[in-house]
């Protein structure tokens, strides 16, 4: 008798937490078959304010489906190309500083093959082209058999270096980006407008739950075919019971409480009390809080950390190449004026 009764018991609680969702699930299945009447609407600057979150959302999206790369150091490493360990052993500069010792070709090989470093070099395009100008540069000294240096190994040294720095310059660029542009931006998908879409649902779960009990109150059913609704026993306002439309009046409160702190959550500001009943209309409010939150700075201001990381970093690859050209076409005017002289001859 007693496994009856703690069986019956199990049955009650389940039934308790089950058939609030069935009759959600009931309410939302006659609105979608058109069988629902009397739909509670919210009110229209709710909805605007629920498609103003969206498109923010999808700006969001957007944004971040490109500017997530800033998180991956090889977004422009070359594919083609293969590197092993020992091309990425050291850094271009501590290989020159090596090659500077050399004093045979097989101590310059030796430079080049050095031991790798702790942590591999980047896989970036710029570092990619430091390392390959550094090897070609070492190509040509070490076939190079006339007097001097030969000019293009000496062009591509310094042209592997000011590459180098370039490329660390990106990393400098994209560090920054992560920290004052991804950072932010990902936050506010993936937290703010992740509760701005759960509170939504609450408000939706409550309104199907409000718009279920009215049915049930009145007595409303399922239409078939063209027929009218079931209304032997439907009754007005004034006729509801006390307990009917006490519960009513509490599925509207729970309403009203939902999308007070979806608008909270959607808006992120500190709300200021709302009536009770939801027949006051929430217009007011909801256009307050869109002005004080829609017009928020951060992402605007998250936007400019990001310009202002591209300007930085292009400033300052446009410095580099800047020093470094009158340097090459020095060489060129004095490659030139060497093989003049030497037809001359």
């Amino acid at each position: 008798m007693d496994n009856f009764k703690a069986f019956s018991s199990q049955l009650s609680s389940i039934g308790s937490q089950i058939t609030p969702f069935a009759s959600r699930t009931f309410q939302y299945t006659k609105e979608q078959l058109g069988q629902a009447e009397d739909k509670t609407q919210l009110p229209p600057d709710y909805i605007d304010l629920e498609k103003r979150v969206d498109a923010l959302k999808q700006v969001h999206q957007k944004m971040l489906a490109v500017t997530s790369q800033y998180s991956n150091e090889s977004y422009d490493y070359p594919p083609n190309i293969k590197e092993t360990f020992q091309d990425l052993g050291r850094t271009v500069s501590e290989k020159v500083h090596l090659l500077s010792s050399a004093t045979t070709p097989a101590e310059a090989q030796a430079a080049l093959t050095a031991p790798p470093s702790a942590k591999p070099q980047p896989k970036t395009f710029n570092h990619a082209l430091a390392r390959a100008s550094l090897s070609s540069s070492q190509l040509l000294h070490q076939q190079h058999t006339g007097a001097g240096e030969d000019p293009l190994a000496t062009a591509l040294e310094k042209y592997a270096l000011a590459s180098e720095r370039v490329g660390e310059a990106r990393l400098a660029q994209d560090t920054q980006i992560q920290s004052r542009f991804l950072a932010g931006w990902n936050t506010t998908l993936n937290t703010n407008l992740m509760f701005a879409t759960r509170a939504r649902k609450n408000v939706e779960r409550s309104r199907l739950t409000l718009d279920s009990i009215k049915s049930r109150a009145k007595g409303t059913t399922w239409k078939i075919g063209g027929a009218a609704p079931r209304d032997d026993h439907a009754l007005n306002s004034d006729e509801l019971s006390p307990e009917a439309q006490e519960e009513i009046e509490k599925a509207e409160d729970e309403f009203v409480t939902q999308t007070e702190e979806a608008v909270s959550v959607m808006k992120n500001v500190r709300l200021l009390p709302l009536p009770q009943r939801f027949s006051i209309c929430l217009s007011p409010f909801i256009v307050n809080a869109a002005t004080q939150v829609l017009d928020t700075p951060e992402p605007l201001r998250n936007l400019a950390e990001l310009i202002a990381a591209q300007v930085e970093y292009h400033k300052k690859a446009y410095e580099i190449l800047s020093e470094l050209q009158p340097v090459i076409e020095g060489l060129q005017v004095e490659q030139e004026a060497s093989r003049t002289n030497d037809f001359s001859l």
